[in-house]
This record gives structure tokens, sequence and C-alpha cells, in this order.
């Protein structure tokens, strides 16, 4: 079976969607999502360690050889994606239990457990798969999943959230698809390998060039790179509470791990930023995207929905980190990836907290919660101080690699804004500490201690515990973060 992994990577979430529907029970549903995400965990941690000891796995599909056939290629970098996406299922599953059973009705609840599954399928399988068409019918599977989640939230305004990311996010995969097909007809092939072998010979004809075009507008899109993130803060607000640390913690990663996988090791570096100047577009874009969302986070009248802009902010640091170009950049976007699932989880499950106990997610409405949910805020203070980048956190190692990278290129305004958007985040988050402990709540309930259930908190605390040790022993990330940028840049998937 060992040899197997690859295909059971995706498999096993992917059949698990039909029994969690069929289950028709929701302990049964959740019974078969959690099940499948420990499945999912292990063979992605043991895909790590073979990956890391004995280099790259090649899985031909049906035993057909590649070009003609499907093949899962697994290199440093998407076995280090495939540990992050299934980590951050394994850890998100239990909290979903009772969050779910208290915002979705006990009816749809099979249905929300098969979309998770489908949306976990989709996520794996656009990481392991080394064939460019196959991304596209997994980024479909996970985005139709995706709505299907954020469609499921207790506001009303989730629906119109959810139709909007469906009509944007269909205008992403409608430019990625016709990216696909002109890179086809100009070379014949579909495989990633195989086209970056195939690509240097007609790199000067007008369709690849359209095609180069066509798909990075369209990976931008669907990873929310500023300013088309518009998608965004409505679908992490109005998501259900358990949904949302899940979408925030994988979608975007999974999108940055396709720009990567697309403009480094199907176009050539060469091609991407000497020919096409790529790093011209991104770099301000990521640029006025820490600075801009970071302002408009530090006004918003609703944690989530302050979280999301903090989000699109943050995409700007991963992007700006790809735009360096350089194996300390792709380090630190790779590692930013990584500690950002790990902050923004255990932030988005500590609102889930919250919002389960106070059924508000309003900061004027968190008056007070820091006494009466201790536990719940101090997770929330931890994955806070590692957004803002405080030194023994995991946010201060990839915003140094940052710094370091921006330094190496000679540009310090960039290492400048850097450190800016930092001090932004100071002003965000503390916004939210001088609320919770230094406001009383208009009832003058503060001393009455309402803390989440232990189902919910432990899962939020493992999180937050782990930006504190990723953030004093980051001897794993950075190594794994190291051999996936060398892996990038050495050219081969």
């Amino acid at each position: 079976m060992g040899m197997h992994l690859p295909a059971l990577q995706v498999v096993i979430p992917l059949m698990a969607a039909g029994f969690a529907l069929l289950a028709w029970r929701p302990r049964l549903s959740w019974t078969v999502a959690m099940a499948a995400s420990i499945a999912s965990f292990l063979i992605s941690a043991q895909l790590l360690r073979q990956v890391l000891a004995d280099g790259p796995i090649s899985y031909n599909l049906g035993g057909w050889e590649p070009p003609w056939g499907i093949e899962y290629r697994i290199d440093a970098l998407n076995a280090f994606v495939l540990f992050l996406v299934s980590l951050i299922a394994v850890v998100v599953t239990p909290f979903a239990l009772r969050s779910v059973e208290q915002e979705i009705a006990a009816p749809r609840i099979p249905f929300f457990y098969a979309a998770w599954l489908l949306a976990l399928a989709g996520l794996l399988g656009i990481a392991i798969t080394g064939d460019l068409f196959n991304v596209f019918v997994f980024l479909e599977i996970s985005s139709l999943a995706a709505y299907a989640l954020i469609s499921m939230g207790s506001d009303r305004r989730a629906l119109s959230a959810a139709f909007r990311y469906l009509i944007v996010g269909s205008v992403g995969a409608t430019f990625i698809v016709i990216g696909i097909g002109y890179l086809y007809v100009m070379t014949g092939t579909l495989n990633m390998a195989d086209l970056a072998g195939r690509l240097p010979d007609v790199a000067d004809q007008r369709p690849v060039i359209v095609g180069f075009a066509f798909l990075a507008v369209g990976i931008c899109l669907k990873l929310a790179l500023f300013p088309l993130h518009l998608w965004l803060p409505n679908a992490y607000t109005y998501a259900p509470s358990a949904a949302t640390p899940f979408i925030a913690a994988t979608y975007t990663k999974v999108a940055v791990y396709m720009l990567l996988r697309v403009f480094f090791t199907v176009f050539g570096e060469s091609f991407s930023f000497d020919l096409m100047r790529l790093d011209a577009v991104i770099l301000p874009l990521a640029l006025i995207g820490i600075v801009s969302m970071s302002l408009v986070a530090i006004f918003q009248p609703d944690l989530k929905r302050m979280l999301a802009y903090s989000s699109v902010a943050q995409i700007g640091y991963m992007i700006l980190g790809i735009s360096f170009g350089s194996v300390t950049g792709l380090t630190a976007a790779t590692l930013h990836m990584f500690n950002h699932a790990i902050m923004k989880g255990a932030l988005f499950m500590a609102v889930g907290c919250m919002v389960y106990r106070l059924e508000s997610s309003r900061i004027e409405d968190l008056a007070g919660v820091g006494r009466r949910m201790p536990l719940t805020m101090g997770a929330f203070l931890i994955g806070g101080l590692s957004i803002i980048g405080v030194p023994l956190t995991a946010g201060f190692i990839s915003k140094w690699y940052l710094v370091l990278g921006a330094i190496e290129r000679g540009w310090w305004p960039v290492a400048a804004v850097v450190l800016f958007g930092s001090l932004l985040a100071v002003i965000y988050i503390w916004r939210i500490v001088e609320v919770a402990y230094f406001r009383a709540p208009a009832d003058g309930t503060a001393t009455e201690r309402v803390e989440a259930p232990l189902l919910l908190l432990v899962p939020t605390w493992i999180l937050a515990l782990a930006n504190l040790y990723f953030g004093i022993d980051a001897s794993l990330t950075t190594s794994a973060a190291s051999a996936a940028a060398s892996a990038v840049l050495g050219g081969g998937p």
C-alpha cells in the first residue's frame, strides 16, 4: 500500500465525501470527516518525510507513463503544501463538531461535511498533480465545495457572499482554463514537466505570451492579490465559524502554490521574470496591498472582517517574497504560507469560540471578553502577536526572512514597508485587546465566565501553541521551505 500513498492522498477524502453524505446523521458524518482528515494527515506526513529523505516521487495513475498518462509528482514544495493543508484539516475538523451543530440546521450538516471533504480532496489534488488540466479540475472541485460551505453561514448575507465568490471564482477559473488551452495548442501536452521542456522552443510565440497573461490574472484572482481580492472579505465574514479558519488557512495558500508551480516550474524563472517582468507587476501590488489592506483592517467594525482584510495584507507578504526571485525570497514566501495558515487559523478559531458564546463578532460586543473568556482571548493574543511578527512567534521568522530577502536585493525601502506593515498590525490587534481587556460590557457581566467548550478550545490552542513552537524552533519549517525554494528555482517539478 505504501507505493500507492500519492493516490490515496486524494482518493480517501474524495470517497469519504460520499460516505459523509450517505451517513445522513450529523455526528456520523463528522466521524467520517475526522477519520478521512487523520488519514490524509498521516499520508502527507509520510510523503513529506520520504521526499526530504529520498527526493521527488513520481506516481503514474493506472500505470500509464507521462506525458500520456496522469502523473502525481511530489517534490519538497508540494509535499510541504500537502502537509500544511492536511494539518489544518485535522486540527479544524474537531473544532467543527460543536460549532457546526450550533450554526447549521441538523438536516444540512451531512451536506456541510460532504462539501468539507470535497474541499479537502480538491486542495490536495491541486497540490499533488503534475498535470496542468487536473490542476484546473481539482481547482473547480475545491471552489464548488467552498461556495457551498460559505452559503451555509447563519447570516443571510452568506448567500450573497457565496454568490459573489462564485462569480469572481468563475471568472478566475475561466482565465486559467483559457491560459491552459493556449499552452496545449502550442505544445500538445499538459504534463507540467513536459511543458517545461517544450515551452522554450515556442516561448517567443504570441499565444504563449497570451496564455501566460491569462494564467497570471486567473491565479491572482484565486489567491486574492490586491486589487483582485473583493470576493474575500465577505466570504470570510459570513461563512460558518468552522469553515472560515479552514478556508482562510488553506485556499489562498494553495493558490500561492499554483503561482509558484506555474511561473517557476512550467514557464521558468527566466521567462516569467526576465522576459515577462512578472515581478514588476506583483511587487508594487504586494506593497500596496500590505499597507492599504492593513489600514482598512484598522477601521473595520467586525472582528471577522478585520481579520479578512488582514489576510489580504498577509497575502501581500507571500507575493512580495516571490517577487524577489531568490532562494531567500521564496523561502520567506513558503514559510509565510505555513506560518500565516497557523496564525490565521488560530485567530479565526478564537473568533469562532467568541461567536459560539456571544453570538456576535462585532467588536463593540466584545467588551470585557478578555475576562469572560480568558483562554479564548489568550489564544487570540498569541495569534495576534504572530501576525504582528513579535520575536518567539512563527510570524517573526517569516518576516525576518522577508527583510533578509529585501536587503539581499538592496531594496531597503521594501524592507521598511515590511516593518511598517507590522506596525499597522500592532494597531488593529491592539484595538481588539483594548476592547477585550479594558472595556466593561454594557450589561455588567464582565466577571461572568462563559468560556467556550473544550472541543473548541483545544484545537484553537493547538494552533496558538504551534505559533510559539515554530517561533522558537523553526528548524523543521525553515529546512522544508528552503528545500522547496531550491527545488522551485532548480527547474524540475
